[in-house]
């Protein structure tokens, strides 16, 4: 009789804490080309240093939800551009504000490309690393 045993970050729910940190490293790093003039170097510093520390502690196959985490502030945009495109005007009893919004469609496919790709790719690399879990010794 034969026995397998499973590392510790081989397991799935293991697995998906370092996607979801991946997740907020990716989501850093694109934030902070957004904001390249004002505070995204800060970001995107801070960004990299998480990067490297992921890289050392974590699995390989994580790494996939960097590119999930690119797709955060394209689906922010598309949020925030919903009424578009063209100007839209909100009203309240004592005022009127009107804003020019861009076309939440282009938005929203980049956001969902960029997800689908990265939980795909996270799922397809733990698929065939746990193919190869590593064999135990009998007792």
């Amino acid at each position: 009789m034969r026995r397998t045993t499973v590392a510790a970050e081989d397991r799935p729910d293991v697995r998906w804490g370092w996607f979801l940190a991946w997740l907020a490293v990716g989501g850093a790093f694109a934030l902070g080309l957004a904001a390249l003039l004002s505070f995204g170097v800060i970001l995107i510093v801070l960004a990299v240093a998480a990067a490297v520390f992921l890289l050392r502690r974590g699995p390989g196959t994580a790494v996939a939800g960097s590119l999930t985490g690119l797709a955060l502030p394209l689906l922010y945009l598309a949020y925030s551009n919903r009424g578009g495109p063209g100007t839209v005007c909100a009203t309240t009893a004592t005022a009127q504000t009107c804003t020019d919004e861009y076309a939440p469609v282009p938005f929203l496919a980049g956001g969902v490309l960029l997800s689908a790709a990265g939980l795909l790719l996270f799922v397809l690399l733990g698929r065939r690393s746990g193919r190869r879990a590593r064999p135990a010794a009998t007792r």
